[in-house]
């Protein structure tokens, strides 16, 4: 008997600052860039559970979050608090959780620096592992002042899924048998995979909900989705072979800058190019890599559309030179008409290198 269990914080990087300022408490929080009076640039990183009643989200754009703050405050509510992101705190408070957890659980698959996975099958049954994952929530409120909601199914798919349904510190425990029942009244996007082009494209053929999906037969999900159709095929009946990965390698290394206001001057995006060459080099030396095979481009304009071009080269390179020339052919496009041409402005570049060595 296989039973993953999937443990994530609740609204992690709000809740540290919540514990950490007394002030904080009981009021909306947002946690993210600097609102500016509504003119400010970047994304919310993570909001309380006060502020998400307002609207306000992960990746709810900066400026959207003070415009829904101030529709609330009109109404007679109270007004978010904008606080900045303190990442090397956050990342203290993530060791420590998860060496909460590996007291507990002898496997376990950090999937990022709020969530974990943990192979609870030594505990043989369900109700074993459910009391368990009460202990592991009870340790990490005793000893951090902070919960977390659990989720335990026959696989990550299922736990995952199962760790959203009763946050926030809620326990969700769905049995083998239990899981395509589990799935089947869940909105399309409840399915990793299932992103809004997916599901639009879904809903043309008459699936609002992961139960209408099953009148597809694979072919007809291959024919729509391709390989990714058939992928769906079997976590829509909550079958997911994905092992955990004790040790995930680093797969990748990425800088990205949001510029304070919208540029195609080319000096600026050159330099920042520059700066963010920089950062990657930097990391990639960190990990304790020597070179890297693929480089990464990412351009966002001012509309928020993104886009993406890549390079591989043909032996793998560590020179910040070779890097340097690879993100600016990549960029040359943009500045003309082949990649830009409405001459649109620049919102947000990132840098990436992959097939790390």
């Amino acid at each position: 008997m296989r039973i993953i269990a999937h443990l994530d914080m609740d609204a992690f990087f709000a809740a540290i600052e919540e514990r950490d300022t007394p002030a904080l408490r009981g009021i909306p929080l947002v946690v993210g860039a600097d609102p500016l009076g509504g003119k400010g640039r970047g994304v919310v990183s993570t909001s309380n559970y006060l502020a998400r009643a307002y609207g306000i989200h992960s990746a709810t754009p900066i400026s959207m979050a003070w415009r829904l703050s101030e529709a609330a405050r009109r109404a007679g509510r109270p007004a978010v608090t904008f606080v900045s992101v303190d990442m090397p705190k956050y990342a203290r408070v993530s060791e420590e959780i998860m060496g909460i957890v590996k007291r507990f659980i002898p496997v376990v698959e950090q999937a990022s620096i709020d969530e974990t996975y943990g192979d609870l099958s030594f505990t043989e049954c369900y109700r074993t592992a459910a009391a368990l994952a009460r202990e592991v929530k009870a340790a990490i409120h005793a000893e951090s002042r902070l919960t977390a909601s659990a989720g335990i199914g026959p696989n990550k798919l299922i736990a995952k899924i199962a760790s959203g349904m009763s946050k926030p510190d809620g326990l969700t425990v769905v049995c083998e048998e239990e899981s395509e029942s589990f799935l089947a009244p869940l909105p399309l996007r409840a399915i990793p995979g299932i992103g809004p082009k997916t599901e639009v494209l879904l809903s043309q053929h008459g699936c609002t909900c992961v139960q209408d999906m099953k009148s597809l037969t694979i072919s007809q999900l291959d024919a729509l989705l391709g390989k990714r159709g058939v992928d769906l095929h079997e976590k829509i009946r909550g079958r997911d072979s994905t092992p955990l990965e004790e040790y995930a390698a680093i797969k990748s290394i990425s800088e990205q800058h949001t510029f304070d206001a919208d540029t195609l001057d080319s000096r600026r995006l050159l330099s920042e190019l520059e700066l963010l060459g920089k950062g990657v080099m930097d990391r990639l030396q960190q990990e304790g890599f020597q070179s890297f095979r693929t480089v990464v481009l990412t351009v966002r304009f001012a509309d928020f559309k993104t886009i993406s071009r890549a390079h591989t080269l043909a032996e793998p390179a560590g020179e910040m030179a070779t890097l340097r020339r690879e993100i600016l052919r990549l960029l040359m496009p943009f500045l003309d008409r082949r990649e830009n041409p409405r001459h649109q402005l620049i919102r947000l570049l990132g840098v990436r290198v992959e097939k790390l060595m």
